[in-house]
């Protein structure tokens, strides 16, 4: 039977990728790239995200409205749950089909104030984006910048198109970096209530009120670690 992708096209409250942020945010990556199949496309939108979205855990706004694609791009920074919903709402603004994937990784290479405030290095809902292009579903993760990795010396993980996009297990030293744990499951757009509370509730100390995690900064805290 063939899979109907309706539901992995369509807007959602969080994938509005027909706003006009997201649309402006998408023809800007597309520009220039001479992108003419949706392989072609989906890698391109890839490094937008990737790179062109900050990865930042400090100062995240899960509210609701924080938690839509376009206010994410209006930001311009975010971590994996922020970064997976703008690549998922780009995809679709193109006409290739997404889901939000959820897990819980081990992260070995958590600074010391973050291992702090997750309460270890495991880390509940950690997202990515599954992409369907030449048939199959691939998984994608558009997450830790160029800057970032080569801060915390991980090497940026690359997206063909073809095969999966996923941690590597091992950074640049050999350290073990990150291992998944447990798949939560995909879904067509962010089950809100099911990945805040559960952040939460995990990561209590990670959060400044309800809606926002501390203040602080990645950047700041790999300087201090390298320069220590």
């Amino acid at each position: 039977m063939t899979e109907s992708l309706d539901a992995t096209l369509s807007p959602t409250e969080f994938l509005d990728h027909r706003s006009p942020v997201v649309r402006e945010f998408v023809d800007r990556a597309l520009a220039g790239t001479g992108a003419a199949t949706d392989t072609d496309r989906a890698v391109a939108l890839y490094y937008a995200v990737r790179d062109g979205i900050r990865y930042e855990v400090y100062d995240a706004d899960l509210s609701r409205r924080g938690l839509t694609a376009s206010r994410v791009i209006e930001r311009g920074a975010g971590f994996c749950v922020h970064k997976s919903i703008v690549y998922a709402a780009a995809l679709r603004a193109v006409g290739v089909p997404s889901r939000i994937v959820y897990a819980d990784v081990r992260n070995h290479l958590a600074s010391p104030r973050l291992r702090e405030l997750v309460g270890g290095d495991v880390f509940r809902f950690h997202s990515l984006t599954s992409v369907h292009l030449g048939g199959t579903w691939l998984k994608a993760t558009p997450v830790f910048n160029k800057l970032l990795c080569r801060l915390y010396g991980i090497k940026p993980l690359d997206f063909d198109g073809r095969t999966d996009s996923l941690y590597h297990p091992y950074d640049e030293q050999g350290r073990r970096h990150m291992e998944f744990l447990t798949l939560r499951g995909e879904f067509d757009d962010v089950p809100y209530s099911l990945v805040t509370d559960g952040i939460r509730q995990a990561h209590p100390l990670l959060f400044a009120s309800t809606d926002r995690t501390a203040a602080g900064s990645l950047v700041t805290e790999a300087i201090t670690v390298e320069g220590s």
